[in-house]
């Protein structure tokens, strides 16, 4: 019997409509899972030159139909019609381990808590962000200096972890810090294990007993910053209100903080890595970021809140960085109505994902899109004319990431406080692989030297 009748009994949608869509199922009983995880960019490209932008898979013990291209990406992003489950889409992955987190909502729910959540990312409590990355900053580039040669994808993994437990918790890095960082680490990595039951010894076993200790630890904290003003993202969520005097309860709180938490700190962990990696190949772009922090003037490499708007080309180089390795690769959805794309029929119930890294590296959309160049989102290289959901690292519409401009945040006060007092060197004729799944990191750690340059 092929796989194309053995696959997944329990799943209640139309079939015969879904095998209608160009495409296949793979092996027997795990379908396309392996192919997708060893090298999901290859298998991405040779199903779009067999099929073309829509097309079926089976994977994860799941049929799905992949969109591809900027018209995909809006068409679902932004999702008009309210054709599509977030929640539904991400819970084979997420639901024992991320569950009820803000892009796990759906529709109104979705957008009430939006609401409560936005108050944590207003401009005053943004500044008190920034002051305490600009405080913990120095130390933690000072000690990459001292050790020179390093892997700087594991230092900067510890580098953002710190910043969590600091910017997050208004914690100090310690040994309870230590625990709560291998608990998200264990979170993540299970995230895409092909178990997806916690049986002893598997790493699913490993993410919810992470979980535990981070529900445990953060209930534990509630009451400690109830009625608080402090600085960190955990106090504003606990007193966070929207315009109508809405809050979260304290599950709410718990749930939203895990996800933020891991969000942040995978987004900036990932995307940062691949900035380093391309400084590393272009130092001519080294020396254009270093002298606009210089001409700042800014006093002790402090980043002002209101100085993050002058450091363009920084941003350019952040972008790109996004753009050729967006730390999340794709973004699952499920249907909740049948719908139409492109001439074809998706029935209700059907896992859709649309592949940003597939648009980021199209090259009818971006030209060379291998070659690192930041002025591609200058207005002279093609921002305005390019179309809005060819680059779609942080998602779009109503899911759209509230923590984007975090991301900048934290991106540009890291290079205010690295590239002022260090060169980014890497071995003569180096080049890395980077792991696409389940979130972007290179394979070998990257191998990095830091050359003072007081």
């Amino acid at each position: 019997m092929s796989a194309e009748t053995t696959a997944d009994t329990v799943e209640t949608f139309d079939k015969k409509a879904l095998f209608k869509i160009p495409g296949d199922t793979g092996l027997p009983f795990f379908g396309h899972t392996f192919r997708l995880l060893k090298d999901p960019i290859s298998f991405g490209r040779s199903m779009r030159q067999k099929y073309g932008d829509v097309y079926r898979t089976y994977s994860f013990f799941k049929h799905n139909v992949s969109l591809l291209g900027p018209d995909a990406n809006e068409f679902v992003l932004m999702d008009r019609g309210k054709n599509f489950s977030n929640e539904l889409g991400w819970s084979p992955y997420l639901e024992r381990l991320f569950p009820r987190g803000l892009m796990l909502l759906d529709f109104d729910e979705h957008k009430a808590h939006r609401h409560i959540m936005a108050a944590a990312f207003k401009t005053a409590p943004m500044k008190g962000y920034m002051e305490r990355l600009n405080a913990a900053m120095p130390e933690r580039i000072a000690e990459w200096g001292k050790r020179k040669s390093f892997q700087f994808y594991p230092a900067i993994k510890e580098l953002s972890l710190d910043m969590a437990t600091i910017v997050f918790l208004g914690l100090e890095p310690g040994p309870e810090s230590n625990k709560i960082n291998q608990a998200l680490t264990d979170m993540v990595s299970a995230s895409l294990g092909v178990i997806r039951v916690p049986l002893p010894g598997t790493i699913m076993r490993k993410g919810v007993k992470g979980r535990e200790f981070m529900v445990d630890f953060l209930m534990r904290e509630i009451p400690k910053r109830r009625g608080t003003e402090g600085t960190d993202i955990f106090t504003q969520l606990v007193n966070a209100q929207d315009d109508e005097g809405n809050s979260f309860t304290d599950q709410e709180v718990v749930d939203h903080m895990i996800f933020l938490w891991m969000a942040a700190h995978d987004t900036i962990t990932s995307s940062v890595t691949t900035l380093v990696y391309e400084l590393g190949r272009h130092t001519d772009w080294q020396g254009k970021i270093r002298q606009e922090i210089a001409d700042l003037g800014l006093n002790d490499d402090s980043l002002p809140y209101e100085k993050m708007k002058d450091l363009v080309l920084t941003e350019y180089a952040f972008k790109e960085a996004l753009r050729m390795n967006p730390p999340v690769p794709a973004m699952p959805r499920m249907t909740v109505r049948d719908i139409e794309f492109k001439g074809h029929h998706i029935p209700k119930g059907t896992i859709v994902g649309v592949s940003n890294i597939m648009t980021h590296r199209d090259p009818e959309t971006w030209p060379e899109p291998e070659h690192f160049d930041p002025m591609r989102f200058s207005p002279e290289g093609g921002a305005r004319e390019r179309h809005r959901f060819a680059w779609v690292p942080f998602g779009g519409g109503a899911h759209m990431c509230l923590g984007l401009h975090f991301a900048y945040m934290q991106s540009k006060v890291i290079m205010a406080h690295l590239l002022p007092h260090f060169a980014i060197e890497l071995p003569a004729g180096y080049e890395t692989d980077f792991q696409i799944m389940p979130l972007i990191k290179p394979v070998d750690g990257l191998p990095v030297t830091l050359r003072a340059l007081d």
